[in-house]
């Protein structure tokens, strides 16, 4: 009887955007002006971003993108630059209805924060035939973002009213993969009946500050201050939604993840001389690909978040999503230097 070989490797779909990063000045007031001081094309959206940062982490086992782009320049240059990367693109497809997804990426130079104007384009036109389980031997699927996936993000009428995404990650799990999530930090009153109902396909659970309190109606902070016994709480109520294994909360000071045993880890993130940071833009989905980098390795948690604000530190580097992502051992090396924050 034949066996087949062991799941290996990373599947990541979802949102896959060309970023037009444009450095200003200043962030201006309404009817103002700023200046751009430097420019340039780079990958963005979740898998994108997450394949990408994989690769320059030095991941050894294979690394496949799920989704829709357009059937323009923008989706070719998509197409070519993952070929390059050894990412494979076999469920990467093409269509003619859309445009490819691109955000124009404000980035001010003085503080490192970013504000996005996103035009959704193909991506809105992913569903759930786009995504063949059977075509893929990788170990964990990825996808992010929910609350940007228009027909993903769609109740389904013959689902119990549930989103289409509930769908996806039923069938990824009947496959034999590992499910994990991000969503978007929009301004929404759609986070409980689009991510909610989806928890309890997932196994990991990448979530910011910003998200987990309009999911859980508990806020983190008080004033701007982390409140540790909030972040707890919250984990807990996402575990209660369903999240299957881990649930991992993210915010400037750091990271908690929460097991489904209740086991509550902390990783302060680094101290990046505010001088240094470039931007800020894919810092998060650095974070999200260094946990899954170790995870899939069946690394221990806590090696895994530290691996995670390493990688997400190096991004603070490079004004682009993923340029300023070393390698693993540059990551933790960097982290050796710098030393962390301190959590409240």
């Amino acid at each position: 009887m034949h066996t087949p070989a062991p799941r290996s490797g990373i599947l990541a779909g979802g949102n896959w955007i060309v970023d037009h990063v444009k450095c200003i000045d200043a962030w201006p007031d309404q009817d103002a002006l700023a200046s751009i001081q430097s420019e340039s094309w780079c990958n963005g959206g979740s898998p994108y971003n997450i394949l990408k940062d994989l690769v320059r982490l030095g991941a050894t086992f294979p690394v496949e993108a799920v989704g829709l782009v357009g059937d323009d320049a923008d989706g070719t240059r998509i197409i070519s630059d993952c070929s390059r990367h050894n990412i494979d693109v076999t469920q990467l497809h093409l269509t003619a209805r859309a445009p490819t997804s691109y955000s124009d990426v404000m980035t001010d130079i003085g503080t490192g924060r970013r504000t996005f104007f996103h035009q959704r384009g193909a991506n809105a036109l992913l569903g759930l035939e786009h995504f063949d389980f059977t075509k893929t031997r990788a170990r964990l699927f990825h996808l992010g973002y929910l609350l940007l996936l228009d027909r993903l993000d769609a109740l389904d009428p013959a689902n119990e009213n549930r989103p289409l995404a509930v769908e996806v990650f039923r069938r990824a799990r009947a496959a034999g993969l590992r499910t994990s999530l991000d969503c978007v930090s929009a301004r929404s009153d759609r986070f409980r009946t689009v991510i909610g109902p989806v928890l309890p396909e997932i196994d990991i659970l990448f979530i910011n500050d910003v998200e987990s309190e309009h999911l859980t109606g508990i806020a983190l902070r008080k004033g701007n201050r982390l409140q540790p016994d909030s972040v707890r709480r919250a984990a807990a109520a996402l575990l209660a939604m369903g999240v299957r294994k881990w649930v991992i909360i993210h915010f400037p000071e750091g990271a908690c993840a929460m097991g489904a045993d209740q086991q509550v880890i902390w990783q302060p993130s680094l101290r990046v001389p505010s001088t240094d940071i470039r931007g800020s833009s894919g810092a998060g989905d650095a974070f999200a690909a260094g946990v899954l980098h170790r995870l899939h390795e069946d690394a221990s948690i806590s090696g895994a978040l530290l691996l995670g604000v390493s990688a997400a530190a190096s991004c603070l580097y490079h004004a682009t999503s993923s340029e300023g992502v070393l390698s693993a051992a540059q990551c933790l090396a960097l982290s050796e230097r710098l030393g962390f924050r301190a959590i409240p």
